[in-house]
């Protein structure tokens, strides 16, 4: 299950309901149309078949466990975060908290390496080769994604969204999210804070330990509508909020990558978006 609020000002519409799941090995029309269902009344969904090998997905979530179970000290190497880098329960610049320590990297090749090759320890290709792995097919998966969602909605261009992501200058990110399991039984606690993601599609992967409350299928991702999304879509897309739980019994590790603009694109809503009904 996952907490979705429509309005940030109105905790009264906060429901609970169970995810869509889109199979992508469906029919592509079939894939469109409940992917726009889906972001329309939920802004989130399951996805499975999705074709990222299980092979990449293990060795990545493999390795950052090696990395979150080092001492403090070398983890650190990576940091501080600005907002780049190793951290650990800041989260941003709003004195916004979480019980987390999280790897947050720039979601290209070079920047990763930049960033984990300061750790040490072990040979740091291993693990900036895998992520570089990891980051190439959920960027491709994300685009693919959204050239489906522009087709059902019927763009001119059906690249409008995914070439934001393709530019060279694009601003996308990928972020490892380690929730430890406490040394006390507290029941649940906040891992991650209620919270819109800002960029235009989320594509989350975690292990088999529950943090959004929903139960998934072993080699699912979950997918989310971002606030410029949103915006592109003139609002027909919702960006709902969510947050992160975290329970006594096991850690939990997710492996995100946001599709984001370059900082220099101008969010609007597309003009095939601005209708008489949907001003």
């Amino acid at each position: 299950m996952v907490a979705i609020s429509l309005s940030p000002e109105n905790n009264d519409r906060t429901v609970f309901s169970d995810l869509p799941v889109i199979d992508l090995s469906w029919k592509r029309d079939k894939v469109g149309r409940l992917m726009l269902k889906a972001c329309e009344e939920f802004g989130f969904f399951k996805l499975i078949n999705h074709g990222v090998p299980k092979e990449v997905i293990d060795r990545v979530e493999s390795e950052s466990m090696e990395f979150f179970a080092r001492p403090a000290a070398e983890k650190q190497r990576a940091g501080p975060p600005n907002p780049l880098g190793f951290g650990s329960k800041k989260i941003g610049f709003n004195g916004d908290t979480g019980d987390l320590e999280y790897l947050l990297l720039h979601a290209n090749r070079p920047a990763i390496y930049q960033k984990v090759r300061n750790i040490g320890g072990r040979d740091p290709n291993i693990f900036s080769n895998l992520l570089g792995d990891y980051v190439d097919y959920t960027k491709d998966l994300a685009c693919d994604l959204l050239e489906i969602m522009g087709e059902g909605l019927g763009l001119e261009d059906r690249n409008s969204f995914s070439k934001l992501v393709r530019d060279g200058q694009s601003d996308s990110l990928v972020r490892l999210n380690h929730y430890p399991k406490s040394k006390e039984d507290k029941g649940t606690r906040i891992g991650f804070g209620e919270h819109s993601d800002p960029q235009l599609l989320t594509v989350l992967r975690s292990n088999d330990v529950e943090g959004l409350q929903i139960q998934s299928p072993p080699s699912a991702f979950f997918v989310n509508v971002g606030d410029a999304l949103q915006a592109m879509t003139n609002g027909r897309f919702v960006s709902v909020r969510h947050r992160a739980i975290v329970t006594a019994q096991r850690s939990r590790l997710s492996m995100i990558f946001f599709a984001t603009p370059s900082l220099q694109t101008r969010i609007s809503p597309l003009s095939e978006m601005v209708t008489i009904e949907n001003p």
